[in-house]
Parts: C-alpha cells; sequence; structure tokens
C-alpha cells in the first residue's frame, strides 16, 4: 500500500510526538508500505522517512522547488519528485496515494488534511483519511467537527468516514478495511434541504 503522512517539518515540544512518528514509520513498514510525504529533512517528516529507509522500504518525497532551495529536501529518499508549487505538491500526493494518514502537524497538515477530506466526500478520489492522534493531538478538532456535524453544516457519515486512533497498528488495520460513503444520496439529501 502507498500510505502518505502528512506531518509537521517541527518536531513539536514533547518527544512522544517524535517516538510516535518513528513508531509509525515502524508499523508502515512492518506491513511492506511505501512512504509518501512531504520530502523534507526536518520534523516529524525526517523522523518518519528516517525509520522507513532504516527499515529498507522505499520513500517517495514530493518537494516544491521553493523548500529545495532552503536546502531541506531530504537526500536519502528512493525517490524525490520535485514540483512547481506547494499546490502542485499535495494534488501529486493525493494522486500518488492509496491512503492517509495525518500525524499531528500546523497548517501545511491540516490544508492537505482536509483537501483529501473534500475530495472523498465529492467523490473526486475515494482513498481513506486517517488522524493519527498522538497525545491526543487532534481531540480539539474532532470536536469541532463533531460541532459542525450538530450544526448541520458537515454530514454524519462524512466525519465517520475519518479514521481516529493514537494507535498506529489499529490506523492501519482500519485504512485496510476503507469503505465508500453513498455520495448520490448525500447530493439528494442536500437537494432537498435547499428546496
Amino acid at each position: 500500500m502507498k500510505v502518505c503522512v502528512f506531518c509537521g517539518s517541527s518536531m513539536g515540544n514533547d518527544e512522544r510526538y517524535q517516538e510516535a512518528a518513528a513508531q509509525l514509520g515502524e508499523v508502515l513498514a512492518q506491513h511492506d508500505c511505501t512512504l509518501y510525504y512531504g520530502g523534507a529533512n526536518v520534523g516529524l517528516m525526517k523522523i518518519i522517512a528516517d525509520k522507513m529507509i532504516e527499515k529498507g522500504k522505499d520513500v517517495v518525497g514530493i518537494i516544491p522547488k521553493l523548500i529545495t532551495e532552503m536546502e531541506i529536501a531530504h537526500e536519502g529518499v528512493t525517490k524525490m519528485i520535485e514540483v512547481d508549487s506547494m499546490s502542485e505538491r499535495k494534488l501529486m500526493l493525493i494522486e500518488e496515494a492509496d491512503a492517509f494518514i495525518a500525524m499531528p502537524g500546523g497548517f501545511g497538515t491540516l490544508d492537505e488534511l482536509f483537501e483529501v477530506v473534500v475530495l472523498n466526500q465529492l467523490r473526486v478520489t475515494d482513498k481513506p483519511v486517517a488522524l493519527y492522534n498522538t497525545l491526543n493531538y487532534y481531540d480539539k478538532l474532532i470536536d469541532f467537527i463533531d460541532h459542525a456535524v450538530s450544526q448541520g453544516f458537515i454530514r454524519k457519515e462524512h466525519r465517520d468516514n475519518i479514521i481516529v486512533s493514537d494507535n498506529p497498528e489499529v490506523l492501519f488495520k482500519e485504512l485496510s478495511r476503507h469503505k465508500s460513503i453513498d455520495i448520490k444520496q448525500w447530493i439528494e439529501d442536500i437537494k432537498e434541504e435547499s428546496r
């Protein structure tokens, strides 16, 4: 399975984030996955890429030229693809990967995560998405999404389509069991609401 991991270019302020990144790399390697990621040699991105490389697994980095120019591209990956923009990187990661895991990260991670969620919602893609909820990092985001469900702005089935766990083995198993949402029913429901 080709798994794209979205994660921070920072390490975070607790070493357990770094340990979790290494654990995720270990689990993905055990399941013979190929890692797709943002291509940098910093932060949690470096930790997971290094673990996969250490285990002899393929690692594909997709990196914008502006980040290459910052001299933080990982030189040890199996394949590095340089693109013109952050948007192009995001789209290529989405095209290439079979599944997505968002580790703790900042605005870039959230942007990438929600791009995949929306494309799944619209059925442009149909690929599983998971939050690696290390140290309950995503609890407040999950609370917000649940609030949006309760207010009628996000469908429960779309929220339920986001896998959440702090256990990398559980994440992998759930990604492997992904089932599609019936988009036709969702579209009919929103048409009916708008009449």
